[in-house]
């Protein structure tokens, strides 16, 4: 599995084992293939993992789950941020910076279109009472877990161990702070929430860290750069109600060209003749959908100061 990215080299862990680690780069047959952190590789050459001593990706395994994204809404090009993880870990901090619906819908969007399950983690809860905020999620059937400072981690390594997920969130939510927690020897660097309210961001580059193995199922978590904007170019109405059994049966009798949005733009929307839980999580979903298509929600990019607009997005 590789486990870093560093300027054409990959950290690549052999048969799931931490302590069996190797630096390779990408063999000249494999040409521009993209290869980012959680890809399944086949390597060869050196497998010794020696200082100074380099093995090559000779072939990418096909991917099980992936999680995208584009620079903005009209960007073609997508940008693959992991592979292969289970679930997707939406930190989201309470109070100091402000949690964003807007962030939090998109980030389910992609989970959902990519195959990853989405967890909802919440830091700073303290600071802010969690309970509305999480009740726009409640129709979703959306885990929940609490991970400030103070809170013990029982409940979140439940939910970690044996699988892979990947950490998501703006700067400043304390991404890195529980990373740190959970992988005590993981270093990732931290810092502190600027005075507009804005994160700084603290870590570069996505890595792949084992959990400490207490004789349960090792998990693995990705920690990925705070991200400011969460494009979903990629993603269509039909995907996102896709991810659901129940409502991807439903729309299959839908009018060609269905929004799925409800009257008035489509008014024979088969969502309308759901009932029950089926009919709750239907109109939770719409509303997914008008929020990640600019109709409803907060924005999802955070703001940035005047002295910082012009710098470029970080990959």
């Amino acid at each position: 599995m590789v486990v870093s990215v560093d300027r054409g080299r990959w950290g690549v862990v052999l048969d799931g084992d931490p302590a069996r680690r190797v630096v390779a780069m990408r063999a000249r047959e494999l040409g521009r293939t993209p290869i980012v952190v959680g890809d399944d590789v086949s390597v060869v050459g050196d497998l010794s993992g020696r200082p100074d001593t380099l093995s090559r990706i000779v072939r990418v395994a096909e991917r099980r789950t992936v999680l995208r994204r584009t620079a903005d809404d009209s960007d073609p090009y997508e940008r693959i941020v992991v592979a292969n993880a289970d679930q997707l870990l939406i930190v989201t901090a309470m109070a100091d910076p402000p949690p964003r619906t807007g962030f939090v819908e998109r980030a389910l969007a992609a989970a959902y279109v990519g195959g990853l399950s989405p967890v909802l983690c919440l830091t700073k809860s303290d600071l802010a009472d969690p309970a509305e905020f999480t009740a726009a999620f409640a129709d979703l059937d959306l885990p929940v877990v609490c991970a400030g400072r103070d809170d013990p981690l029982d409940e979140i390594l439940s939910t970690l161990r044996g699988r892979i997920t990947a950490f998501i969130g703006h700067s400043g939510v304390g991404k890195s702070t529980l990373v740190n927690r959970l992988v005590p020897d993981a270093y990732r660097a931290t810092g502190v929430v600027s005075g507009v309210g804005k994160g700084r961001h603290t870590s570069t580059q996505s890595v792949a860290l084992a959990l400490p193995d207490d004789s349960g199922p090792r998990g693995w978590v990705i920690d990925t750069p705070g991200i400011r904007s969460f494009g979903l170019a990629h993603v269509g109405p039909d995907d996102i109600v896709a991810a659901f059994d129940d409502l991807h049966t439903a729309i299959e009798e839908c009018p060609r060209g269905c929004t799925h949005l409800g009257p008035p733009a489509d008014p024979e929307c088969k969502l309308d003749d759901l009932t029950g839980h089926s009919y709750r999580r239907a109109m939770a979903v719409r509303h997914l959908l008008a929020a990640v298509s600019g109709g409803e929600g907060d924005p999802a990019e955070e703001p940035r100061s005047p002295e910082r607009r012009n710098e470029p997005l970080p990959e």
